[in-house]
């Protein structure tokens, strides 16, 4: 891919420890111009906010609410303050409107909007139709539903005139992509147990659907396509893993061992049936409890890596070999010391429960961060109860530093989704949490300090008018950050706002857009310190 290539270098598969580090203490110096040798990140300060904040809300539930919890955050009043929408689980999903003041403390205010179901148990923003307006797609124990927004924060039922089947499973798992030349997007829902079988709720996994678009000019969705065998999904994302042009749906899962249970990574021809990726093709087989994705590119190569959480095996995959023939990973976690399997405070010694992960640079000193929420998964005894959540720092040297209980966020609620975004428009990435049976969380990045920042909006006309499928480059004079516009990961919720990039003391960098049918477009200048709106000149 175009402006990748002065980046990459080719790596031999199982490449040691040395090599991995020097690899990745490169791209970190590049990335942490400025950071004098030796020194450690900056440790943000998060203040909880939520009681202050008037967020009044909680995902609620026995077993088929073990899993899910996740929140959506996107801008519907075009304040450029983005709200809150919350899965409620048993209870209803809720809208909270953003009534911070700009670089002030965090305000929300609940209104009725049209997204208040019940059994909800993830909520995706996209704009399905293309006009403008944020849509949502509701995950949930029942019918899945697409809400069309209708602008001013209301949203209305519109799977029945798109087309959208919505079954009757346990769905717990969303992504979206717009496939080549489509003016319509590919949805994928993932189906967890099936909760019509006798033995529930451990019965057998259902298989995932994938609703592509109907004939050209339909602007509806085709009867679904069984994505079969599946292992009880609860993460799954549409990525140009191989920087190809091509979007893979790779697919985090829980369950099913026994039946040959695995992680995977489907295909999607064009014009012709999905497929996996098999071993034979060079995609290892990985068994984890698959739980959320979070992708980023980390070391500079070019290349999204992969976070993986699991239960007290989390996973960081990198490409083998770069350029890659194959989807083959090497696990580089224990490397860079983002395993994070078990709690760091508390005084518990058994292993955690990962769920919602998220790449986001916490500190704006140019290095991405990663927060990883926690939570047992209903009092099992072989794991910890009480189990913080981490925010693991990207240090200069290229590993990550634990500091979730100095920055302030180390709950000991049991956690599932959550979304870090800038609230209150200040350059700084705040956290809402949604915890299991207990309040959601709201926390303000409130760090004095921090590097430069610089936030990208795309748009596009027609369809896909967010350019979901793009990558958004950023360069200083320190080097390239690299970051892939997605819709899907993480567990159970997701954020669609202006990207952020932390610039480290850059005062400016260049952004250049690569469009989500390969075409590259040049290098703007930008200024730290504001909202960047690329539009494409078609």
């Amino acid at each position: 891919m175009a402006g990748a290539g002065s980046r990459r270098g080719r790596r031999a598969a199982g490449s040691g420890l040395a090599l991995l580090l020097a690899l990745s203490a490169a791209a970190g110096a590049g990335a942490g111009e400025g950071v004098p040798e030796g020194a450690g990140p900056l440790v943000p300060r998060f203040v909880e906010e939520t009681a202050a904040a008037g967020l009044e809300h909680r995902y609620g539930g026995e077993w088929e609410y073990m899993v899910g919890g996740g929140v959506a955050v996107f801008d519907c009043t075009g304040d450029g303050l983005p709200e809150l929408v919350l899965a409620g689980g048993e209870g209803a999903a809720s809208l909270w409107l953003n009534r911070s003041a700009e670089g002030g403390t965090l305000a929300f205010a609940h209104a009725e909007a049209g997204v208040e179901a019940t059994g909800v148990t993830g909520l995706y923003p996209l704009d399905v139709d293309g006009d403008g307006i944020t849509d949502l797609a509701l995950t949930r124990v029942g019918a899945n539903l697409l809400l069309q927004g209708r602008g001013d924060c209301r949203f209305a039922p519109a799977g029945d005139a798109w087309g959208l089947e919505g079954g009757d499973d346990w769905t717990a798992a969303f992504a979206a992509t717009w496939e080549a030349g489509a003016d319509w997007p590919t949805l994928a829902f993932g189906s967890y147990i099936d909760r019509r079988e006798a033995a529930f709720p451990w019965g057998s996994c259902t298989a995932n659907r994938l609703h592509r678009p109907a004939a050209p000019g339909e602007r509806r969705f085709a009867p679904p396509v069984a994505l079969a065998p599946s292992f009880c999904a609860l993460s799954m994302l549409f990525t140009d893993w191989d920087r190809s042009g091509r979007r893979d749906l790779r697919i985090a899962n829980d369950r099913e061992y026994y039946k040959g249970g695995r992680e995977q990574l489907w295909q999607l021809p064009a014009g012709g049936p999905p497929r996996e990726w098999t071993e034979a093709e060079g995609w290892r087989r990985l068994r984890i409890w698959g739980m959320g994705i979070a992708s980023r590119d980390i070391t500079g190569d070019g290349y999204p890596e992969y976070f993986l959480t699991s239960m007290a095996d989390n996973k960081l995959q990198r490409l083998a070999v770069v350029p890659p023939a194959a989807p083959d990973y090497d696990d580089i976690a224990f490397a860079l010391g983002a395993i994070a399997q078990r709690p760091y405070t508390g005084g518990e010694v058994r292993p955690s429960t990962a769920w919602h992960a998220q790449f986001e640079d916490v500190n704006n000193d140019g290095r991405a961060d990663l927060f990883i929420a926690k939570g047992n998964v209903s009092e099992m005894p072989d794991f910890a109860l009480r189990d913080p959540n981490n925010l693991l720092l990207g240090r200069a040297d290229g590993r990550f530093e634990e500091a979730g209980d100095r920055a302030g966020v180390a709950s000991m609620e049991t956690s599932r989704g959550a979304a870090l975004a800038d609230l209150n428009a200040d350059g700084l990435i705040d956290l809402v949490v949604v915890n299991r049976n207990a309040p959601a969380q709201l926390w303000r990045n409130a760090t004095a300090g921090a590097g430069n920042w610089l936030a990208v909006a795309l748009r596009q006309e027609g369809a896909n008018r967010d350019a979901v499928g793009a990558w958004i480059e950023v360069r200083t004079a320190g080097g390239v950050q690299a970051r892939e516009v997605t819709v899907g990961g993480g567990h159970a919720g997701g954020v669609l706002v202006p990207w952020h990039f932390g610039l480290g003391p850059a005062a400016a960098a260049e952004v250049r857009v690569i469009w989500p049918d390969g075409a590259a477009g040049a290098w703007l200048p930008a200024t730290a310190n504001r909202t960047l709106t690329v539009a494409r000149d078609r």
